[in-house]
């Protein structure tokens, strides 16, 4: 079959018509590529700022962390003065101490002992006592305070033969801690009227250590 002019023509036309279809869908291609490329930009820049954002905020959060921390170091030292000139009186009027010692640091051989309040007497009595404040009693208060006890013989041989015994006074405690406390043979204290007074039983049974 002879091909005739007007079918070069038609098909002309024809390919006319698909490449305008192309290029029309090249465009759009292009389009959406800058599109891409600009949400990619966008996103890109979203998860800088992000980044930054999270730096800032774990640094609020660390300096956060350090003032809570002071404040609770602060607190501690507050409680402990609070608790030392009350604990004394019972010390020596209830307990009959000679020597009553606040915050007692003592290191060796490389291990370390510290105690926030220290008394004892030689004589006849030849007691001492430990006294572990806590602003906020819980129940690892009473395996800290059980620690230094069973370690105290080590750092203080001189206290060798003394009979030993463990106050833990609290600021804030709760009746169930309490209970246990009084079951491990340790005197309880507590804050009445901004003075540490003993909270325990008349028929308490404390411990030796």
């Amino acid at each position: 079959m002879a091909t005739t002019s007007e079918d070069v023509w038609r098909l002309l036309a024809e390919l006319t018509a698909a490449q305008k279809e192309t290029d029309k869908q090249l465009k759009e291609v292009s389009q959406q590529q800058k599109e891409t490329e600009l949400l990619l930009k966008e996103v890109s820049q979203q998860q800088k700022e992000n980044a930054q954002q999270q730096k800032e905020t774990d640094k609020q959060l660390k300096e956060l962390g350090k003032q809570i921390g002071g404040l609770g170091a602060k607190f501690g030292s507050f409680t402990e003065g609070l608790a030392l000139p009350s604990m004394e009186t019972i010390l020596r009027q209830r307990f009959g101490m000679e020597v009553v010692s606040p915050s007692v640091r003592v290191s060796k051989e490389g291990q370390h002992l510290e105690i926030d309040v220290l008394a004892y007497t030689n004589g006849e009595l030849n007691t001492a006592y430990i006294v572990e404040v806590k602003s906020h009693a819980r129940e690892d208060s009473i395996t800290q305070l059980k620690s230094i006890l069973q370690r105290f013989r080590r750092f203080f041989p001189e206290h060798k033969d003394k009979k030993l015994y463990g106050i833990l006074a609290a600021v804030d405690l709760s009746p169930e801690l309490r209970e246990k406390i009084l079951q491990e043979g340790l005197y309880v204290a507590r804050i009445h009227d901004q003075v540490f007074e003993l909270d325990i039983p008349d028929n308490f049974q404390p411990q030796t250590y």
